[in-house]
């Protein structure tokens, strides 16, 4: 088990998730039920799913779910270039979150090689 709150990957898709539910406010209303509900969900779910891997009780289980986070940022990478590309939200204002979604999808791989060492100790 890992504390959530010392892994600078889960930090940093905290701040992701918080300042995506800021840049999405901009949407038009009609996008409520649509792309921002779904960008939202994408962004809080990088975080959850690194935290719940973080309280599995093994490395093998904890690699599983950083999978799925990243999985989760691919998602929210592809939302945030396509409302770009529909004119719903300008361009400079995804250019900060691509950034931090690329920084934390290179972190993720880093800790997935790591946690592969760990288990190939045991």
């Amino acid at each position: 088990m890992h504390k959530v709150e010392d892994l600078k990957i889960w930090q940093k898709s905290i701040e992701l998730a918080k300042q995506v539910y800021k840049v999405v406010a901009d949407l038009p209303g009609d996008e409520k039920y649509g792309l921002t509900s779904q960008i939202k969900r994408c962004a809080v779910s990088i975080a959850s799913n690194i935290a719940e891997g973080a309280g599995r009780n093994s490395n093998k289980e904890f690699k599983h779910f950083l999978s799925i986070a990243n999985g989760s940022s691919y998602e929210l990478h592809t939302q945030l270039i396509l409302t770009s590309e529909l004119n719903l939200i300008e361009k400079y204002k995804i250019d900060e979150l691509l950034r931090l979604i690329i920084e934390i999808q290179k972190m993720n791989y880093s800790f997935q090689k790591s946690s592969r060492r760990l288990n190939s100790q045991y």
